[in-house]
């Protein structure tokens, strides 16, 4: 696998968890699941942040944190990242269209 800070194509969603599990797991889990849910909130008021105020490359710098700490958190509770996001494989997952056709 090349180095998850070079350029290397499309990443998936289980190749993003597995990096992140074997670069942070044994730090996480010392950490705790409370902790991780912390940091999480914390990134994702700074994804928000560099919404409303921030440049393309910090907004892309954020939502990669928002990422990887998801990631970390599927991680911990033995989750897939995979199968959290098979529920919108078909689209909206109360109406199954695409686009949502829910009123």
């Amino acid at each position: 696998m090349d180095h998850p800070n070079q350029p290397g194509g499309a990443v998936d969603i289980s190749q993003l968890q597995d990096v992140i599990a074997r670069t942070y797991g044994e730090r996480d889990r010392q950490r705790g699941t409370p902790a991780t849910v912390a940091w999480l909130c914390e990134e994702m008021g700074e994804l928000a942040q560099a919404t409303r105020k921030g440049t393309r490359a910090e907004q892309l710098h954020e939502l990669g944190d928002v990422l990887a700490w998801l990631a970390s958190l599927a991680h911990q509770l033995d989750l897939s990242l995979d199968e959290a996001a098979d529920r919108y494989r078909g689209g909206c997952p109360r109406c199954a269209q695409i686009p949502c056709g829910c009123p």
